[in-house]
């Protein structure tokens, strides 16, 4: 890949204390482990999994929601270093900016939408004047696709579809060059996540933006991704291009995903990957490899330690001892 990456994270790791029972020691709960990727303009990551997996405390890493526990993260050639409590600066918060899932519980409710477009300009671009933040606002209004007099309406008066909208020209009203994407369509219906997705489309081709794309929902992660991140208890156990990681899935955990992803084709014969048990719980996580307890592949060797994500390919990633690697060469 030319030119350099806007976000370049080396094992991103973000743990938390919590109490587990009274007059015990706080537990740590490893919420996400050792992330590592480079995202360059224009391209769409993907982060995928099941609920619970780390895909949310990841955005909130990567939008300085909140500092990691340990792991190097560089925005735009900039090296983030936060302290917990501190806020990040502004320049550099600007350059990142999220979509929620849920568009209305992310709108105030007692603003308008110009009022809420105009209040990022008023923070961090305080040369404007009044009448220039009114007009950048109609000018995002209607390049998400609303009108005009849908400025002094409030978000309420909205479908879902628009208020998502809303959210989108908020997140772009500072020129940010990456956006993540959290759940942004799951709340929506399926025309209607369409047309956003188109929309982020167009906005992507036109402003060269990045995107980190958080989803469970593999079918729109195959439509737009260009790289895929397969995240299971907090940690990568797989990663590459998402027209290979589909083409051939490798890690079990991985195949039992994809393969619960309904497909169109009635005349298409799709075999199931069916898992037993649920995922373990973060206080208390198995030995060895955590997802063991559920694989159809495990053996005792996978209790005797977690592996590591390994190169299979040039492309593809997966930390898993029965997917076979490339044989090391002596030097």
């Amino acid at each position: 890949m030319s030119g350099d990456p806007v976000i370049h994270a080396v094992n991103l790791t973000r743990h938390y204390r919590v109490a587990s029972r009274p007059f015990a020691a706080p537990s740590v709960v490893k919420a996400l482990n050792e992330a590592s990727f480079d995202l360059y303009p224009g391209q769409t990551l993907a982060v995928v999994g099941e609920s619970g997996c780390g895909k949310s405390t990841l955005a909130r890493v990567l939008t300085m929601i909140e500092p990691p526990t340990s792991g190097e993260l560089t925005i735009n050639g900039r090296r983030v270093e936060l302290k917990e409590g501190e806020p990040p600066p502004k320049d550099l918060r600007r350059e990142v900016q999220i979509i929620f899932q849920n568009p209305y519980g992310s709108l105030n409710p007692r603003k308008t939408v110009a009022t809420m477009l105009e209040e990022p300009l008023k923070l961090n671009r305080r040369e404007l004047s009044a009448d220039q933040r009114r007009q950048a606002a109609l000018e995002m209004i209607e390049r998400v696709g609303l009108r005009p007099e849908h400025a002094d309406r409030y978000p309420h008066m909205f479908s879902g579809g628009q208020r998502q909208r809303i959210a989108i020209a908020r997140a772009l009203m500072l020129n940010p060059r990456i956006l993540v994407l959290d759940e942004p369509v799951s709340a929506l219906d399926l025309s209607i996540q369409a047309q956003i997705l188109n929309l982020l489309s167009d906005l992507q081709d036109e402003f060269g933006l990045a995107y980190v794309f958080i989803s469970h929902d593999l079918s729109v992660v195959k439509r737009i991704a260009d790289d895929v991140i397969v995240m299971y208890f907090g940690q990568p156990v797989e990663t590459g291009p998402a027209d290979e990681v589909f083409e051939r899935p490798r890690h079990p955990y991985t195949q039992a995903l994809f393969s619960a992803t309904p497909i169109a084709d009635p005349n298409r014969h799709k075999e199931r990957v069916r898992l037993k048990g649920e995922p373990p719980s973060p206080l208390a996580p198995p030995p060895g490899c955590p997802f063991a307890p559920r694989c159809f592949m495990a053996t005792e060797a996978c209790t005797q330690g977690d592996p590591p994500l390994e190169a299979v390919n040039e492309r593809v990633k997966v930390a898993c001892i029965h997917v076979e690697k490339p044989a090391q060469t002596a030097p």
